[in-house]
């Protein structure tokens, strides 16, 4: 698959607001992008694109992507603004813990609204675009939580569970087209999400650095990245174990 460039057209970047969504806009407009960035929060993006330092540059797109026609309207105008759309990195991501006492469904299907159906939305407005154009390069961002089902993760989980199935499924559609997809997992990055955590959170990668390997790792040809390795190869292993292993080791160290 062609990895698309800066020459090739502009990058999209959904939850670019804060955490790794933040920071991976600022790396790519520091290598050349054209970077449009997507949240709700105008005033947070509009604080991103005044720190980008080039040569590059950053252009606010304020978008919810739970609202289709709204994701629609905003990507056909940037590719009638901006030009082709050569890199989409779909981050934007919610987390709220929760279990069994005390589930609510409004709140399990408000993370499912902006996890799944927000990164199908945005496929929705981007795919016929670079499809019909024969190139493009689409970045889904899970979570290692979609590994295996984790405490305090009911709604978290399954939409990023979701995420890697539907990543795997589409990089073996769309590449007859010539689109590159990758899927990104992480582990615990220190972003306002994970400040809320009141539990142990091994091996908590800074945001700038997990930003840096992310970016990096986009010139590559691996379908998942993940990071950092020494956390999250140990949930790939566990992902790996019978069920009556699994849960027995995770009933002894998670909490």
């Amino acid at each position: 698959m062609h990895t698309p460039t800066p020459a090739d057209g502009f990058a999209w970047v959904t939850g670019a607001s804060s955490g790794i969504g933040e920071y991976v806009a600022l790396a790519l407009a520091a290598e050349g992008w054209t970077v449009l960035a997507s949240a709700r929060r105008v005033d947070a993006l509009q604080d991103v694109a005044a720190r980008s330092r080039g040569p590059g540059r950053i252009i606010p797109l304020p978008l919810d992507v739970t609202d289709l026609q709204g994701v629609r309207a905003a990507v056909a105008g940037a590719l009638a603004t901006h030009g082709p759309m050569a890199l989409a990195i779909l981050n934007a991501g919610t987390y709220k813990p929760d279990g069994a006492r005390g589930l609510d469904a409004g709140d399990f299907a408000r993370t499912v609204n902006i996890n799944l159906m927000g990164t199908v939305n945005c496929l929705d407005a981007l795919l016929p675009g670079m499809i019909g154009r024969g190139t493009g390069h689409i970045v889904i961002v899970s979570s290692v939580a979609g590994y295996r089902g984790l405490p305090r993760s009911h709604s978290y989980g399954a939409t990023k569970a979701a995420l890697i199935n539907m990543a795997e499924s589409l990089k073996m559609d769309v590449e007859r087209y010539g689109l590159k997809t990758q899927l990104v997992c992480p582990g615990f990055i220190k972003t306002p999400l994970t400040d809320k955590n009141d539990f142990p959170m091994p091996f908590l990668m800074p945001v700038e650095k997990a930003a840096a390997r992310l970016v990096a790792a986009l010139k590559g040809d691996g379908f998942q990245i993940t990071f950092p390795r020494r956390f999250t190869w140990g949930l790939l292993f566990l992902r790996r174990l019978p069920d009556a292993l699994y849960f027995l080791l995770a009933r002894r160290t998670l909490r």
